[in-house]
């Protein structure tokens, strides 16, 4: 919670920093935000965390923004920039987060945020997308199948799998907790890969030295997904990952039968898994 506190604050602080001189306008701009700011960060300090927590602040934005609105200056595209960032920061609505960016591009296209307002609107449709793909992969739905090559330059896809319990782990060699599970993964496969159970792995890695280093070190002896582009990974975008470890466990028909095992739990499943096949 501080961050998202300070974070407004400071946003504040740098408007303020440049009314020297300004219109008398511009000013009232300023101003204005300013005092709404403060009231925002202080519903924050009280614990406020949703929509109905913020319905008076996030009218406020609105009539000011219709007060000044006819200025078309970089200082009104920021009532509704910091409107934005209420949505983003502290209510955790991108969508509604968007709907504000749009507005800012249809009627500041001039100003330095209309300008940008693409851009950060790409930074948002992103992760809304990404939890969109995320929500269809439930257990037992199949899952998404793929064909592109190893680190070997051999086929991967899961049909090449077929009637065997697959993990597909999405991590990366400087991912903390990806290597506290690292053990436990690799005890779970050297006692089921002989039974049936195989991991594909995905590599959110950019630098590919490292990763095979790393790989062979370890004795991670399965076969693992990389093209160098961390979270941009084309899999990991594919199927909307933005954590990392994120795992999906697959029975013979590649159907999920389970999400983000830890510890454990990847053991007993697998083996329940292979009873079952």
């Amino acid at each position: 919670m501080k961050h998202k506190i300070l974070f407004i604050l400071m946003v504040a602080s740098a408007l303020l920093s440049g009314q020297a001189g300004f219109a008398a306008e511009t000013n009232g701009v300023v101003t204005g935000l300013n005092a709404l700011v403060v009231k925002v960060n202080a519903k924050i300090q009280q614990g406020g965390t949703t929509e109905k927590d913020f319905t008076d602040e996030l009218k406020a934005f609105d009539v000011l923004y219709a007060k000044y609105k006819d200025l078309k200056s970089e200082d009104v595209a920021q009532i509704l920039l910091m409107k934005t960032k209420l949505y983003l920061e502290v209510l955790n609505d991108p969508e509604k987060a968007a709907e504000v960016l749009q507005q800012i591009k249809s009627d500041l296209p001039e100003t330095e945020s209309g300008k940008r307002a693409d851009e950060i609107l790409a930074s948002i449709k992103r992760p809304i997308e990404a939890e969109r793909i995320r929500d269809t992969l439930v257990v037992g739905t199949k899952f998404p199948d793929f064909n592109e090559a190893d680190l070997s330059g051999k086929p991967l896809s899961i049909a090449n799998y077929k009637g065997k319990i697959v993990l597909i782990d999405f991590w990366a060699t400087w991912c903390p907790v990806c290597i506290v599970e690292l053990p436990e993964v690799l005890k779970t496969y050297g006692k089921y890969h002989d039974k049936g159970f195989e991991i594909i792995g995905v590599s959110l890695d950019e630098d590919q030295p490292t990763l095979e280093r790393f790989t062979k070190e370890k004795d991670m002896l399965w076969p693992q997904y990389f093209d160098g582009k961390k979270w941009d990974n084309k899999l990991a975008v594919k199927y909307g990952v933005e954590a990392a470890p994120t795992t999906y466990l697959l029975d013979g028909n590649g159907k999920i039968i389970g999400k983000d095992l830890r510890g454990e739990e990847l053991e007993a499943a697998v083996a329940k898994a292979l009873a079952k096949n």
